[in-house]
């Protein structure tokens, strides 16, 4: 990437709305580092599902996550999360993990431990990150800020499809759909840095649009900052 030194993006948005997608295909355009940090939600989660705890149990998640040991790394185009020294890229993409994701990440002190470690990185790197709050609490002075929605139904489709190419069946599109919304009312009533969109993010309903035309709308705002 040529032109400014560092550049950082954030893309928000609700569960389906793409963010994950559309994200690493930014990095890729521009040749910079992608953070999923989902991701490390998700980590945390199939860290306390092993382990029998409740994830909406805020004092057990807050003493699981206090030697919790989740790193980062990219190969062959590729982010592999590591919890506790295993790779479990390919472990936390099931629906139980999925809810449990969101479930931990109302919990402050998963929260800020993970943010902590998402903004280390960004001080370090040009990144695009996406999530549920990065333009509002985890890089507020993110040089541009997108927000990604669509509705429910385009979402659930979306997931859903998603599912089945990886060979899980035993959702129907309906299950999908209910758990969608649920993350929806979670993520957004959340007390501690709720989903929201950031006064200055550039708003994008991805519903009608391919993932090349979403693509080229953010790829257009990129170019005017960095040529």
């Amino acid at each position: 990437m040529s032109g400014k030194a560092r550049i950082s993006i954030a893309i928000d948005g609700p569960a389906g709305a793409g963010k994950s997608t559309i994200a690493k295909l930014i990095s890729k355009a521009l040749n910079i580092l992608y953070l999923d940090t989902g991701a490390m939600y998700r980590a945390v989660a199939l860290k306390a599902i092993r382990e029998g705890i409740d994830t909406s149990n805020r004092e057990q998640m807050s003493k699981l996550v206090e030697d919790i040991d989740i790193k980062i790394s990219h190969s062959e185009d590729m982010q592999h999360v590591f919890l506790d020294g295993e790779d479990v890229t390919g472990l936390i993409r099931t629906p139980e993990v999925s809810i449990g994701a969101s479930n931990v990440a109302a919990v402050p002190a998963v929260r800020l431990k993970m943010v902590e470690l998402q903004r280390e990185i960004s001080k370090m790197n040009s990144v695009v990150m996406d999530g549920r709050d990065i333009g509002t609490y985890v890089l507020p002075d993110a040089t541009l800020k997108f927000f990604l929605t669509a509705s429910v139904e385009a979402r659930a489709l979306r997931r859903y499809n998603e599912l089945l190419s990886k060979g899980m069946t035993q959702m129907t599109l309906e299950d999908v759909k209910k758990d969608i919304e649920y993350r929806d009312k979670n993520d957004s009533s959340r007390e501690f840095a709720p989903l929201s969109k950031a006064q200055d993010a550039i708003e994008i309903d991805t519903t009608d649009l391919s993932i090349e035309q979403v693509v080229n709308k953010i790829m257009e705002y990129v170019k005017e900052y960095v040529y």
